[in-house]
């Protein structure tokens, strides 16, 4: 396993960029937040690695940070994202976006990434939902245990409401509300 490679940046041509290490070039995979920050060719660079091994290939993904790498390895356990759709997806929004998104259920903000669809970006809010959060400021944006109130947001989108109404129903809530209790208040609400 490559877990960290430090060399001179050879080449960077969107998503690859080419790295020396002693005399040999490693290609590397790299999400555009990663590859946005990269220093001048020519200019040492050190990116925190995965490597996947497939039958037809040898890959290796570079990341500018411990977060990017992890959310990119829960990302690929999903069933049905690969390497290139993780990486698209933390090309198309920061993790703290992306954690928050899940947290929060934001189906739309996940569709908004090129090759993410409805059911896919349903898909990986399921699968990530208290896997993956992100510590901004020291607030977790993962919903804190009680809290029903993402629950029912998800069921009033599921009965037709769009996403915006049902978030402003859902926060009008108690954080303990049941989530049965909070379905009948936030269509009471929506009614009027």
């Amino acid at each position: 396993m490559i877990g960290r490679i430090h060399g001179v940046l050879l080449e960077k041509n969107p998503p690859q960029i080419l790295v020396d290490v002693h005399g040999v070039g490693y290609e590397i995979d790299v999400p555009m937040s990663t590859f946005y920050n990269l220093p001048d060719v020519g200019r040492e660079v050190t990116l925190l690695t995965h490597f996947i091994v497939r039958e037809d290939a040898q890959l290796l993904y570079g990341f500018g940070s411990a977060k990017e790498r992890s959310a990119f390895r829960q990302l690929i356990k999903i069933s049905g994202i690969g390497a290139r759709t993780a990486l698209a997806v933390l090309s198309g929004m920061s993790v703290e976006a992306l954690a928050q998104a899940v947290a929060q259920q934001e189906i739309g903000l996940l569709t908004r990434v090129p090759g993410i669809g409805k059911k896919t970006a349903e898909r990986l809010i399921l699968e990530l939902k208290g896997k993956i959060t992100a510590d901004l400021d020291g607030v977790t944006l993962a919903a804190a245990p009680g809290d029903n109130r993402s629950d029912v947001a998800a069921a009033l989108v599921a009965l037709g409401y769009s996403e915006r109404e049902a978030n402003a129903a859902a926060k009008k809530l108690a954080p303990d509300i049941s989530v049965s209790a909070g379905i009948r208040e936030a269509l009471k609400s929506l009614a009027h």
